[in-house]
């Protein structure tokens, strides 16, 4: 039974580290409040992230803390939502079968929530307020109980407004009854997340107000100099007048960018703390990566080194060994390297190269990375006209939609693509293995293929309008959409089109998703999958009794009106 007291004790440290003669300070979680921290002056106390190892706790039985903690994150202080003082929130270490007990106590002035992502819960257990539960008042608990049905890597956060950007998060990693399937001598959790010192609120009216504020890849002169050099003039006019037409970025990837607005993080440090990993040589070592980000999508390599894709989502793949994983908001992957050097450097580019963040894996004690060592940036490509058409293969035209939908809806496509091979832009015209969900094929798939056959069918389109900043499934934002209503125990195949020229990353509470190929076989089975630009993915779920969300894990895709509820009554 985890009690407060054996939880792994985090000190405050005097303004950017620890210095002679300062004082220890209780942490929050012993005090059960932070009324008796002085946070003014030369003396407050600030948690430092990049001090201590992430805290795991193991068990059936858990005591979680919620509070607003002041912290440093690379040299610059401030304001962090944390669990048990910790960034990320402790890795929760738990075993498939058992039934874990999980007490969170809320000691903030606001009312939060804890989702466990892509575990198979009671719809009462799944947290999301409004949704499953009422959410959990300020100053008081809520105990979470639940059978563990499932084993992998998953993660938690919270389901509260921005709790999760500034901080709410944490890694869950489930033993398997039997033997891991890949033997492996150690394993490590690495969680990927975006901090912003900004007001995410701002942030979301800044959008709102104007949507490329924080676009640093706008079209500008040079471009259009480089673009005459590469075609002609006629050519690079043309194609400016056509993205003005169309009321596009063709360089929106992410809204926001590691330019002016994110430090990226690898299990709560920057690259100036970075963390920091002794793993054995020559031995079979697994990553379990976790994109815990609000908003970013990154791509992940180990330079010099092949990583052997073993699982997605928390379910066994047939291995695939590649260079570069892109990893969807919300996405997992268990990966198998043999370290080959002393020192090897994990790499996490974001999707718009305006930032990265590194990691580094040892084999010998003090064993550095050469700064030579770590890569630039990978290049920046233009969004395609099969990103904003689809199917290139036919005469059709990306209509604007004020005729099918409303002002809410910039753009419908025509012919959606449904290839499950394209790395996506700014991973296509690399010389490296890059994974795409092609490669992807469950283990288990003849049982997940055995299931009932879909008695229905449901199409949604991911709809939006980038000047306005607005998101939705069929030009409906939440606010005023109804359910999508499954019946229990209801095979259904549903087809997300993605009618905008951004990367969704969709998640459907509560229930598995299994992945068609075009052909229509089955091809992996994951809780979030990444649909790019006018493309259209097929899966099928079974109904599972409760209410549950549906939307995009870009958070604030999410707040701006990409989310559903999926009733199952």
């Amino acid at each position: 039974m985890n009690k407060k007291h054996n939880l792994n004790r985090r000190k405050f440290l005097s303004n950017v580290g620890l210095v002679a003669g300062s004082t220890a300070l209780t942490p929050a979680w012993a005090s059960s409040n932070l009324s008796g921290i002085n946070l003014g002056g030369i003396n407050s106390g600030y948690l430092n992230p990049a001090a201590d190892q992430t805290p795991v706790l193991t068990g059936t039985e858990f005591d979680l803390y919620i509070n607003k903690v002041p912290v440093t994150i690379a040299g610059r202080k401030t304001t962090a939502t944390l669990v048990n003082n910790s960034l990320p929130a402790p890795t929760l270490k738990m075993r498939e079968g058992d039934t874990v007990t999980i007490r969170v106590h809320n000691e903030m002035d606001e009312t939060t929530s804890i989702h466990w992502h892509g575990l198979l819960v009671p719809f009462e257990m799944d947290g999301v307020p409004g949704i499953s539960f009422a959410g959990i008042p300020a100053k008081s608990s809520f105990t979470y109980r639940f059978t563990l049905k499932q084993s992998g890597t998953y993660w938690y956060h919270s389901h509260s407004g921005f709790q999760e950007q500034t901080g709410l998060l944490g890694a869950i990693v489930i033993e398997p009854k039997t033997r891991e399937r890949y033997p492996i001598s150690e394993d490590h959790v690495v969680v990927l997340s975006d901090w912003t010192f900004r007001d995410p609120h701002t942030l979301l009216k800044l959008l709102k107000q104007r949507a490329d504020f924080d676009n640093y890849h706008l079209p500008d002169f040079k471009k259009l100099l480089a673009d005459i050099a590469q075609t002609d003039i006629k050519t690079a006019m043309d194609k400016r007048k056509m993205w003005n037409q169309m009321r596009m970025m063709p360089t929106d990837f992410s809204d926001l960018t590691g330019e002016n607005t994110f430090t990226y993080l690898i299990n709560g440090r920057p690259s100036t703390e970075a963390w920091y990993q002794k793993i054995k040589a020559g031995q079979p070592v697994k990553l379990r990566f976790i994109n815990a980000s609000a908003q970013t999508i990154f791509d992940v390599r180990i330079p010099g080194l092949k990583m052997k894709v073993v699982a997605t989502d928390g379910v066994d793949v047939e291995p695939v060994s590649i260079d570069d994983i892109r990893i969807g908001v919300a996405e997992t992957y268990d990966v198998i390297i043999t370290p080959t050097q002393d020192a090897h450097t994990i790499f996490a580019q974001n999707v718009d190269r305006t930032g990265y963040v590194t990691a580094t894996l040892v084999t010998k004690d003090n064993a550095q990375v050469a700064a030579s060592a770590i890569p630039k940036m990978d290049g920046v490509e233009w969004l395609t006209m099969a990103d904003m058409m689809g199917d290139m293969s036919g005469k059709f035209k990306a209509n604007h939609a004020h005729t099918e939908y409303d002002f809410k809806t910039d753009m419908r496509v025509d012919t959606p693509r449904v290839n499950l091979d394209d790395p996506g832009i700014n991973l296509r015209n690399i010389n490296r293995d890059v994974l795409t969900y092609d490669q992807l094929r469950s283990v288990d798939d003849l049982i997940f293929a055995e299931q009932l056959k879909p008695t229905r069918e449901l199409e949604l389109h991911l709809t939006g309008n980038m000047e306005r900043y607005i998101w939705a499934f069929d030009g409906v934002k939440f606010s005023d959409a109804t359910p999508v209503n499954i019946k229990p125990g209801e095979r259904v195949r549903i087809t997300l089109v993605n009618d905008t020229m951004m990367m969704h990353p969709m998640h459907l509470h509560g229930m598995w998703s299994d992945i068609r190929a075009p052909s229509g076989e089955f091809q992996v089975r994951k809780h979030t999958m990444l649909v790019h630009p006018a493309q259209k993915v097929s899966f099928d779920v079974t109904g599972e009794q409760g209410r549950w969300a549906w939307h995009c894990h870009l958070l604030y895709h999410m707040e701006a009106g990409m989310f559903r509820e999926v009733a199952v009554v």
